[in-house]
């Protein structure tokens, strides 16, 4: 293994055993040192790879490190367990399901599953779900597994009707999993904890089959994951924890940074290594999030430094309002673009919130700039996507009511709400689950006699699909079972949003295939557990390729031009770097988020997200702030972010819009009012009335989408103020618009 390390790299990877806690700042090269610990293991050591559970937080962070330690050994490590706690603990599951009363092909629960299945929980329990939302419910059910909090705890701790109802809805929901054969995401990690209690024999015999544990990201686990990779390493010590206190962002999903600042604590002999220095950023940069982090208390202290001295200075943007700062920030990105060697897909604009990028989107495909926008609808929520995984679940596993319902009447059966409220409630009274039920509906009262005919035809038709193709690759099964149902021509009646929608299909497919062809090779899948007392029964390609499905999230995916700039939030572009970066709507109340201040540890996490921001950039970096921006559907003052003060100010240079029309008028000896290129919602005549017009009939103005045009009339004051114009382009024609929402902007030069 030959890799350039430096010295504290390098004591991390030669660390001789027990537990290891290396703090790796921002840029530090924790994945190379996690990478090349590994295989330092496997190579010269001598462990066997499937000895080594490596654990991270997501598919591409995994994906990457099986690559780079694939690289270093020359081969594929087959037999080495690295993935994401969930995919991890979901291969582990699948040999051990029997134990827990599961069956090795249950299904997972995406969200919108679990919504689904705890409203028809409270439906059947005769509460309302308009009076207490399932999204609630859920959250709040999902936040007690994740404090490993049992349903009587969770009562018992109650403050308000609806944390009594979640409790009450937990209690049930975990039998009615089971007898569906089904798990939601957090029991995937809670779940391996009530095994190795229960059964501490498995514990021993998964203590003894992993010798390493590696944990990437520590400073985002949770109480439950905590527990877990603590109870694998418990016999050996041979625990590596690797993370950043300094980047711990996830709190708001049960992520406590208490894990690594009490690392210490609970492992008394842990070694502590530091990573300081940083391969990615410029000087300048490691200044300025140097400057912001050490606001905090609650850390355990590190100064990131860089061996290259200089570099540009921080730009510091002040705009008038979102879209003012949208159309600076796309030109001087086109800017760069044209003059520096920078293409567009090497350039980011990080936010706070996914509702910032729409200001952005426009200004570039105003200007014809590509772009990438990360963390929208994700490919596997999309309809139809989710339609033709519902009957693929439904094959893996014949419990899986969920997507029972789901694919019921799509394609349409000639089967009603009322015949399906029916068949639920034999199945409820049966105890069985509604394929089983579907296929005795003959039995079922108060069915008519094409409805009965018609769920068990759709049952033939899945057990079938299972005798023939149970065994089948993922992409085979798709096609069949398309095809069986008739799914294709059901899209396509839809028309043009219809055949979308097909591609969409198609691309599943392809897809399912090429994952067919470069499965990791699982290679201990049957037999390792059986003679130890597993289930011993491997899981099938689909029910792995099911698996994989349900953990994607949209932080791995991207919608929009792949050579683009990338648009996303802060947490999601945690681990990435770019050369140009810019932090937009660095505003008191939108970052840090006004409710953070009232948080315990609120702010300081917001001020821990906004030093990853700032260390996603290795060359140059943008932060910009305006001075108004719509919130909550009006127009609100803003104040400049508070984190911007800590910014050493050697290293900042201010830069402001500067409108054309105000050069103008200055030029001319006018008098001064505001930025031409933003909305005009906001005047700024300090001894204007507030009612006062803001345009006047005859002048030219631009629309965003309908282009230019002439204003005809105007009508009405403050927020009801509305203008009437005629576009030029006559198949738009006129039309009458509230100025507080249409961002009209005036031709000042062409007035």
């Amino acid at each position: 293994m030959s890799l350039p390390l430096n010295p504290a790299q390098d004591a991390a990877v030669r660390h001789r055993g027990g537990p290891l806690l290396v703090l790796a700042g921002a840029g530090s090269g924790k994945t190379r040192v996690l990478t090349a610990r590994i295989a330092y293991l496997i190579q010269e050591r001598g462990v066997a790879p499937q000895q080594i559970f490596a654990v991270t937080f997501t598919n591409r962070a995994a994906g990457e490190m099986r690559s780079r330690v694939a690289a270093l050994l020359g081969a594929d490590p087959k037999g080495l367990w690295i993935g994401t706690f969930h995919s991890l603990s979901a291969r582990l599951l699948r040999r051990e399901a029997a134990h827990l009363g599961f069956g090795p092909n249950f299904t997972i629960y995406d969200q919108d599953d679990s919504e689904s299945f705890i409203k028809r929980l409270l439906e059947q329990q005769g509460l309302s779900p308009k009076a207490n939302p399932p999204r609630a419910i859920h959250a709040v059910i999902s936040s007690a597994k994740n404090r490993m909090l049992l349903a009587e705890e969770l009562g018992a701790q109650a403050e308000s009707l609806l944390e009594r109802v979640a409790a009450q809805i937990y209690a049930a929901l975990g039998p009615a999993l089971r007898q569906a054969n089904a798990m939601d995401f957090d029991d995937l990690l809670l779940h391996p904890l009530a095994l190795f209690r229960e059964h501490p024999e498995r514990l021993a015999y998964w203590q003894q089959r992993f010798e390493h544990v590696l944990v990437d990201e520590f400073q985002d686990t949770n109480a439950a994951q905590y527990r877990l990779v603590k109870l694998l390493a418990a016999r050996h010590t041979n625990l590596c924890v690797v993370g950043d206190d300094d980047q711990a962002i996830y709190g708001w999903r049960g992520a406590d940074v208490r894990h690594m600042l009490s690392f210490q604590q609970d492992f008394p002999d842990a070694t502590l290594i530091k990573l300081e220095q940083n391969y990615r950023s410029t000087q300048v940069i490691l200044d300025a999030a140097n400057g912001v982090i050490a606001e905090n208390a609650r850390r355990l202290g590190k100064t990131l430094f860089t061996a290259t001295p200089g570099g540009e200075p921080v730009t510091l943007l002040t705009a008038a309002d979102e879209r003012d700062e949208a159309e600076w920030l796309a030109g001087e990105l086109a800017r760069r673009a044209a003059e520096a060697d920078v293409p567009y897909e090497g350039m980011a604009i990080l936010y706070r919130t996914n509702a910032q990028s729409r200001p952005l989107e426009e200004a570039f495909r105003f200007r014809g700039i590509p772009y990438r926008l990360v963390g929208a609808v994700s490919f596997y929520e999309r309809r139809e996507v989710k339609d033709v995984l519902a009957y693929l679940r439904l094959i893996a596993n014949a419990a899986d009511d969920e997507a029972f319902v789901r694919v019921v009447n799509v394609p349409r059966r000639g089967i009603g709400d009322a015949s399906l409220s029916q068949l639920l409630r034999t199945a409820a009274q049966w105890g069985k689950p509604l394929l089983e039920t579907a296929r005795a509906a003959d039995r079922v009262a108060d069915l008519r006699p094409n409805v009965r005919e018609a769920f068990q035809a759709l049952a033939r038709l899945i057990d079938d699909l299972r005798a023939r193709y149970g065994d089948a690759d993922p992409a085979t099964v798709l096609e069949r079972m398309i095809a069986a149902v008739g799914y294709g021509q059901y899209l396509a009646d839809e028309g043009p949003e219809g055949i979308e929608r097909l591609e969409n299909v198609q691309e599943l497919i392809a897809g399912a295939a090429e994952w067919a062809e470069t499965a990791a090779d699982e290679g201990d899948e049957v037999g390792d557990a059986a003679g130890e007392g597993g289930s011993g029964k491997g899981a099938s390609l689909i029910e792995r390729y099911l698996t994989q499905a349900a953990l994607v999230t949209s932080a791995d995916q991207g919608t929009g031009d792949p050579t683009g700039v990338t648009l996303m939030t802060v947490h999601m572009a945690k681990g990435l770097e770019w050369p140009v970066v810019t932090l937009a709507g660095l505003e008191d109340g939108l970052f840090p988020l006004a409710r953070a201040a009232g948080e315990p540890g609120g702010l300081e996490e917001e001020r821990r997200l906004c030093y990853v921001g700032l260390t996603r950039a290795r060359e140059k970096l943008y932060l910009s702030w305006a001075r108004t921006r719509y919130r909550n559907g009006r127009l609100e003052l803003s104040e400049s972010s508070r984190f911007l003060e800590a910014l050493p100010p050697a290293v900042v240079e201010e830069r402001s819009t500067t409108p054309r029309w105000d050069r103008a008028l200055r030029s001319s000896g006018g008098s001064t009012r505001r930025a031409a290129h933003a909305p005009v919602a906001v005047d700024w005549i300090e001894d204007a009335p507030q009612d006062a017009p803001r345009y006047v009939a005859g002048e030219r103005v631009r629309h965003r989408k309908f282009g230019s045009g002439v204003v005809r009339a105007v009508s009405g004051s403050g927020r009801e103020l509305k203008v009437t114009v005629e576009f030029d382009d006559q198949a738009i024609g006129t039309k009458q618009l509230l100025v507080a929402y249409a961002g009209l902007e005036r031709e000042w030069e062409s007035a």
